[in-house]
């Protein structure tokens, strides 16, 4: 299926609301979905017998900045049967007065591979992941304070006598 058919097909099968924007600039084309249906359409895609979009090859944070108050995540997805690949991202506006982290759904129980990939997000942006088994850091140590690829992050001085800025 190209790009359009693929669009229509998540239109048929979740409504006209589904996608929230169509990034299509001939390099890799890319689906804003609703951040409420994410999980739905990743199993829709790797499902779907003319899609089978069976792998998730990458998964990455954005954080937008303090002026926008925006967090993204980008799914890479790849279809290795129908050699296609397709991408998917999902925004959510987070207040950072809150107290609280960013929070999206997990799809690691679409793909496996996404526990790492929402691991790293969470363990960098500070990004929580909601139904993922075994959310921790994977990179920093456990008792590093903050989220260094936030826009936001101020970096200590030192960690445990070592200087680090």
């Amino acid at each position: 299926m190209n790009f359009d058919e693929i669009t229509d097909l998540l239109r048929d099968k979740f409504g006209n609301g589904v996608i929230k924007a169509i990034e299509n600039n001939g390099l890799q084309s890319a689906l804003q979905i609703d951040p409420e249906l994410i999980v739905q359409v990743c199993e829709e895609l790797r499902d779907n017998n003319k899609t089978w979009f069976d792998f998730l090859s990458c998964l990455s944070g954005v954080d937008h900045g303090l002026e926008k108050n925006k967090f993204e995540i980008v799914y890479h997805l790849a279809s290795i049967p129908y050699k296609q690949q397709l991408v998917l991202k999902t925004i959510k506006d987070h207040d950072r007065n809150s107290g609280t982290l960013p929070s999206f759904y997990s799809v690691s129980e679409v793909w496996r591979t996404a526990e790492w990939h929402e691991r790293e997000a969470f363990d960098l942006f500070g990004i929580h992941f909601d139904g993922h088994p075994d959310l921790r850091r994977i990179l920093l140590p456990d008792d590093w304070e903050g989220y260094p690829l936030r826009k936001d992050y101020q970096a200590a001085e030192e960690y445990k006598g070592i200087k680090i800025n």
